[in-house]
């Protein structure tokens, strides 16, 4: 039997709903990236953000589309320019039975800064709290330094845990909550504390084999049709399609570009395909000098010279890499956030191919025979990661940048990566909030602690126009005026090559036929997202 779904029936009588026989089914889904953890607040990572949506829960939702949806707030609204109040949902139970109440809310705000060594802080979607009342159990009011129009999308990102007894009545206190025994990673990764609101429970994890979740037959919103969900790690595109392909597994995501035909072709297996927030990206050191990995520049930085950025950007053929690479399953980027989400700029066009003015701009600034250079990158990170590096080390080599790359596991290359050992890397991002203050703050922004600004910034890029107008766009509450000022900054980004946009990412699910998947922007492979079609 090819398929992996165990159908059971079972009679069940469903009081006072009518519901008569119901499917007691195990789905089992074969996951490219592991998450590093099941807290939380541990790693602010795809893969963990991702999984942590089965177990735990936001204030605020969002939709396959990132649009935002009521979910543990009912709803929100803005009683002055600083002042939010949200009013949560009634009735909802944590995993153990206990209530949710605005005390769980507080908690979790004061425990993010707390989490020891995240590699990854949620913090950035904290940063703009500067005081939270609760008035009562369902209310929560929050108060902003100044006007904060995206505190609701910033609330989607992190979720709420529950609250110990001894931290009910905690204070939020910005600079720092008074409480000391904060729970630790391992607690969550065990099951201990592994207890959320979310549409499935904690059964069971063994890093690097599985992660079971068990339906939660009390939650508050819509049902999942599955009784337990397995996730596989298979890191490895092959075995993740052979698992499939041998009935092991129900679905996958990331299968390889190049499988994608033969999949669409097998009878008994569907592919569902999106576009993503994810863009793939090229950075440059724009700080250090001499900057590791270059050579033949008598210890200059050549990308303190825009025009070497930009020579770099023209010497890329991106739709190339589109069709050539990623067989079509992409769409060449003109900026950091894909058309139809808030902030994109229209005018803004992809980067022509244009390899002989890219000679003639190393030559304009002092390169006339190019140097040598090594691009880092990760290689199980993205879709064809590696390949993609290599075809823009060939596209920089004939221009006369002599390119070679240096590809690692995603572990080693974001270790590497934040210890700033590149001068020159290649990496993705995605859009968490669905809108282009995420990129920009992060990738961007000049690094400021403060206000949230630059944590993957590492190239140490630095203008303050761009600052500014995030800065303006980050404090007006008027939508139209907001994603103008972003439209900007943008702009400003773009025409400096202060980061080379490559392509959005388009992501693809394959499944067993008698199941369906809806594609997410933000690349999730969710188990809600599953549903029976027969």
């Amino acid at each position: 039997m090819r398929s992996s779904l165990r159908c059971v029936s079972v009679l069940a009588v469903m009081a006072g709903m009518g519901m008569g026989l119901a499917q007691a089914q195990t789905l089992t889904i074969g996951i490219s990236s592991e998450p590093s953890a099941l807290d939380p607040h541990y790693h602010n990572l795809g893969p963990n953000n991702a999984m942590r949506r089965h177990i735990f829960e936001s204030l605020v939702g969002q939709d396959e589309n990132q649009r935002l949806v009521p979910q543990l707030a009912e709803s929100w609204r803005t009683l002055d320019d600083t002042t939010w109040e949200f009013k949560l949902r009634k009735g909802v139970k944590f995993h153990d039975g206990s209530e949710f109440t605005a005390a769980d809310v507080v908690y979790s705000l004061c425990r993010i800064p707390n989490v020891k060594d995240s590699p990854s802080s949620f913090t950035i979607y904290t940063k703009a709290v500067e005081a939270v009342e609760t008035p009562d159990p369902y209310t929560l009011i929050v108060r902003t330094a100044r006007p904060y129009p995206l505190l609701p999308v910033e609330f989607s990102s992190w979720a709420v845990i529950a609250a110990p007894a001894d931290a009910e009545k905690l204070t939020f206190d910005k600079e720092g909550c008074d409480y000391a025994d904060w729970p630790k990673t391992a607690d969550f990764n065990s099951g201990e504390l592994a207890i959320g609101t979310g549409p499935f429970r904690f059964l069971e994890y063994v890093k690097g084999d599985r992660i079971v979740l068990g339906r939660n037959d009390e939650y508050w919103g819509e049902k999942s049709p599955w009784e337990k969900v397995v996730f596989r790690p298979i890191t490895s595109a092959a075995p993740r399609v052979a698992a499939l392909l041998a009935g092991d597994v129900d679905l996958i995501d990331n299968p390889p570009v190049q499988d994608i035909p033969r999949l669409k072709k097998d009878p008994g297996i569907d592919v569902a395909s999106g576009l993503s927030n994810r863009v793939i990206y090229l950075h440059f050191d724009h700080f250090q000098e001499p900057t590791p990995g270059v050579a033949g520049t008598g210890g200059k930085n050549p990308f303190k010279d825009r025009r070497v950025r930009e020579a770099v950007s023209k010497a890329i053929n991106r739709e190339a890499i589109v069709e050539r690479i990623m067989g079509g399953l992409a769409v060449a980027a003109s900026q950091l956030i894909p058309p139809g989400m808030f902030g994109y700029n229209p005018d803004l066009e992809v980067e022509p191919y244009m390899p002989d003015r890219a000679k003639e701009l190393l030559a304009e600034a002092g390169y006339p025979g190019g140097f040598e250079l090594i691009l880092g990158t990760p290689n199980d990170r993205y879709i064809n990661d590696e390949k993609i590096a290599q075809a823009v080390a060939q596209m920089l080599t004939r221009v006369g940048i002599r390119t070679t790359v240096d590809a690692s596991t995603k572990s080693v290359f974001f270790k590497r990566r934040n210890k700033y050992e590149f001068s020159f890397y290649m990496a993705g991002w995605g859009s968490g909030t669905g809108e282009a203050s995420s990129p920009l703050r992060a990738l961007v922004a000049t690094r400021n602690k403060e206000k949230g600004y630059g944590g993957t910034n590492r190239g140490r890029y630095s203008n303050p126009e761009l600052d500014a107008l995030l800065d303006q766009a980050l404090s007006t509450v008027n939508d139209a005026e907001r994603e103008k000022l972003l439209q900007e900054a943008m702009a400003v980004a773009m025409k400096d090559y202060a980061i080379l946009p490559l392509h959005y990412e388009v992501t693809s699910w394959a499944f067993r036929k008698g199941i369906t998947y809806t594609p997410r922007t933000d690349q999730y492979t969710l188990a809600m997202g599953v549903r029976p079609t027969d």
